[in-house]
């Protein structure tokens, strides 16, 4: 990652701050675990982040109670508006970044974008959203408090919707961000935090993990997540 892009993203949540937008946005994505070094401590724990993708998750839209027209309020740092899809997602982009809203999805499924008028944008609604914000924590970045997933539910999430990904080198990618987050956990003594994840998910996403880490290599963090040590 290079140090432009940092400070880039920095810049972001700065603006989103200082319009009072940030306090209901959870980073999410891959940006998170470079923001979990702080929360793990000495424990060699070392993420490689390489993209440009900057996913910002609102659980309650109803909270955004002021209008702020995101896209001129970045328009000066070089991002301009795109769309991705046959249904007309806007997502801010910029050569190092791009910066996307996501929404949990709720009731039947659907492929239409949902409005953010408060933000002058629209964002997509996802399946497994609501697991990412049932626990959050918040990281002290600068002059920043950034709330971020628990790196319990945000690895158990990679790997209950890894199988989602058409592509077979993003599951790779999303797996070995799972390991490096799951193992960070247990070297700094949260292993526990864990377990407690795991217990908050329905059944049948604790098969999806468990079998995701059927892999004898994955043998330790299996024995967490069913209740046992790590060794």
């Amino acid at each position: 990652m290079e140090k432009s892009q940092y400070k880039l993203c920095l810049e972001i949540l700065r603006r989103l701050d200082a319009e009072g937008i940030l306090k209901h946005v959870i980073l999410i994505g891959s940006w998170c675990t470079l923001f979990y070094q702080e929360y793990f401590g000495d424990c060699n724990y070392a993420p490689v982040l390489k993209t440009r993708d900057m996913d910002l998750l609102i659980l309650r839209p109803s909270g955004l109670k002021r209008k702020i027209d995101v896209a001129t309020l970045l328009k000066d740092l070089g991002f301009v508006v795109g769309f991705t899809g046959r249904e007309g997602y806007l997502r801010l982009e910029h050569p190092q970044l791009v910066v996307e809203f996501l929404v949990p999805e709720r009731g039947r499924p659907s492929t239409r974008p949902f409005p953010l008028p408060q933000l002058g944008l629209n964002a997509q609604a996802l399946r497994y959203m609501e697991y990412l914000g049932k626990q959050t924590i918040s990281i002290r970045v600068q002059d920043l408090e950034v709330t971020v997933p628990h790196p319990a539910h945000f690895a158990l999430h990679k790997l209950v919707v890894l199988t989602k990904r058409p592509i077979p080198e993003k599951q790779i990618k999303d797996r070995r961000a799972a390991r490096t987050v799951l193992t960070a956990l247990c070297k700094s003594d949260r292993s526990t935090e864990i377990r407690e994840a795991f217990l908050r998910m329905p059944t049948r996403w604790q098969t999806r993990v468990k079998k995701q880490l059927s892999d004898p290599i994955d043998a330790p963090l299996l024995a967490v997540v069913e209740g046992g040590a790590y060794e």
